[in-house]
C-alpha cells in the first residue's frame, strides 16, 4: 500500500467522531484550516455575494481572469464550508488555469433540498451576469458537491440557461438511497463513509422529498445534452458504485464522461494533497481535463 495513504487512513481512523451537527461542522472547518497551512500556497481570497449566496473568489498566480470554476464543497449537504475546502478549491483552480468561485450554499437541516440546488443556480447566474461566458465555466465539486454538480446542471438545463463547458465530479454522491453494493463490500476498507452516515445525511437533506428526484439523485434524470464530465473515485470507497452508476448513466444518455478509479484511495483523497502525492496527481489530472474543456477541446 502507498505509505502516504496508509498514514492518512490511520489518522482518519484515530480521530474522534462527533455526533452533533454543530461539532461536525466545527471539526470540518478546523481540519480544512490545518490542511491549508500545510499546503502553504499563494492564494488571494475575495469575499463576494453571488446573487445573495455567500461566496469567495480564489485566485492563484497565472490563472485566466475570464475562466472560472464554480466549486461546490462536500459534506453530505449538512457540513462543510468555504473554510473547510478553500485550499482544495484553490488548487483545483490552479491546476485548471482558472479562478475559483467557491460558495457556501445553504445546508440542511436548516435549509433542506432543494436549497443547495437553488443557490448553485443563483451563483451560476452570477458568473454569467458578471460577463464570464458559459463556455469558460466549469462546475466542480466533491462528495455531495459532486452530486450537486450534476443536479445543478440538470436545473440549469431546465432553466434554459447556457450550459458550462464541463463538470468535474470528485467522489460524487448521486444515490440518496445508498443502494450500491460497495456500501457492503467496501464497508471495512472505507475509514470515513458508511451506509448509516449516508442514510442520516440523505434523510436530513431531503426532509421528506422524493429520494429519486433528479436534482438530488441525478442518476434518475435525463442527462442528455449535458456537457462532458470528469468522474474521479477511490477504489476503497463505499461510494464507489455511485461513480460507476453515474458513468453508466452518462453512457446511456450519450454524455461524454471520463471515469478514473484510483487504487487504494479514500473518499475525496484530493483534499489531502498537501501530504498525499496521489491527491496532487488527481488534482492535476482533473485540472487538465477542465483546462482542455475551457479551451474548447
Amino acid at each position: 500500500m502507498d505509505p502516504e495513504i496508509k498514514a492518512i487512513r490511520e489518522l482518519m481512523a484515530s480521530r474522534p467522531r462527533a455526533t452533533e451537527i454543530s461539532q461536525m461542522r466545527a471539526d470540518s472547518d478546523a481540519r480544512g484550516a490545518e490542511l491549508a497551512k500545510k499546503a502553504n500556497r499563494q492564494v488571494k481570497a475575495e469575499k463576494v455575494s453571488a446573487n445573495g449566496v455567500d461566496a469567495e473568489w480564489l485566485t492563484t498566480p497565472d490563472v485566466s481572469a475570464d475562466k472560472a470554476i464554480l466549486y461546490l464543497h462536500g459534506g453530505g449537504y449538512v457540513i462543510g464550508s468555504i473554510e473547510s475546502h478553500r485550499h482544495f478549491a484553490a488548487e483545483a483552480g490552479r491546476q485548471a488555469g482558472a479562478r475559483t468561485l467557491i460558495i457556501n450554499y445553504r445546508m440542511a437541516p436548516e435549509h433542506p433540498f432543494p436549497a443547495a440546488v437553488d443557490d448553485t443556480v443563483a451563483a451560476y447566474r452570477y458568473l454569467l451576469d458578471s460577463g464570464i461566458a458559459a463556455k469558460n465555466i466549469c462546475i466542480a465539486g466533491d462528495s455531495a458537491g459532486g452530486g450537486l454538480v450534476v443536479g445543478a446542471l440538470l436545473a440549469i438545463k431546465d432553466a434554459k440557461l447556457p450550459l458550462p463547458s464541463c463538470g468535474w465530479c470528485i467522489s460524487p454522491w448521486v444515490d440518496m438511497e445508498a443502494l450500491g453494493k460497495s456500501f457492503i463490500d467496501r464497508a471495512e476498507t472505507d475509514p470515513q463513509v458508511q451506509k448509516a452516515t449516508i442514510e442520516f445525511m440523505a434523510k436530513t437533506y431531503l426532509n421528506g422529498a422524493d429520494p429519486r428526484h433528479p436534482y438530488a439523485a441525478p442518476i434518475y434524470g435525463d442527462l442528455r445534452g449535458l456537457p462532458p464530465l470528469m468522474i474521479q473515485v477511490g477504489s476503497i470507497e463505499t461510494l464507489l458504485d455511485d461513480s460507476l452508476q453515474l458513468a453508466r448513466k452518462c453512457a446511456l444518455d450519450d454524455v461524454p464522461a471520463t471515469l478514473e478509479v484510483w487504487p487504494e484511495m479514500v473518499h475525496i483523497w484530493h483534499i489531502w494533497f498537501p501530504m498525499l502525492k496521489a491527491g496532487q496527481r488527481a488534482l492535476e489530472s482533473g485540472g487538465a481535463f477542465v483546462r482542455n474543456a475551457l479551451r474548447g477541446n
